[in-house]
């Protein structure tokens, strides 16, 4: 008789401010991992890595549907390949800016993570991201953002 075993996988997707920690918390969170002798282990899947060029980071707003095309297909890559840990690394403001790597990972049997990171809303947390990201995203986009984002 053949036997199916449910995968055991988790695809995190966080959410948050840029300078909120996301990045800081993905990273924090995989090297608490296990150490494993598997290829792959985990994948972190961020769309500003494609706006890296020489080492520096240069956003070009003309690239940004591109370039989360492109990081979409990489998590796809990574969950349809087994890989335990997949993380999303983007801001996801709004549910359906996440929804189609959650349907990927559903489908893939893994189960799914929402990892908030900070209070959007909150002045002083608002303050201290457009203090400390590492991207100069301006407070004044960092308060537009944060007004438009969605509770779960």
């Amino acid at each position: 008789m053949l036997q199916t075993t449910k995968f055991n996988g988790i695809a995190i997707i966080m959410r948050g401010l840029p300078g909120s920690g996301k990045s800081y918390w993905a990273e924090e969170y995989v090297n608490s991992l296990p150490k494993s002798d598997e290829t792959e282990s985990f994948k972190i899947c961020s769309t500003d890595e494609f706006f890296y060029h020489d080492g520096e980071y240069r956003f070009n707003p003309k690239h940004l549907s591109k370039y989360h095309q492109l990081n979409l297909t990489r998590f796809i890559h990574a969950i349809a390949s087994k890989v335990p840990v997949v993380i999303c690394d983007n801001t996801n403001m709004a549910q359906w800016e996440f929804e189609a790597y959650c349907d990927a990972a559903k489908s893939e049997g893994y189960q799914i993570q929402i990892q908030q990171v900070g209070e959007p809303k909150n002045k002083q947390h608002q303050l201290l991201c457009a203090d400390r990201n590492k991207h100069r995203v301006p407070l004044k986009s960092i308060i537009r953002m944060a007004q438009g984002f969605e509770t779960l």
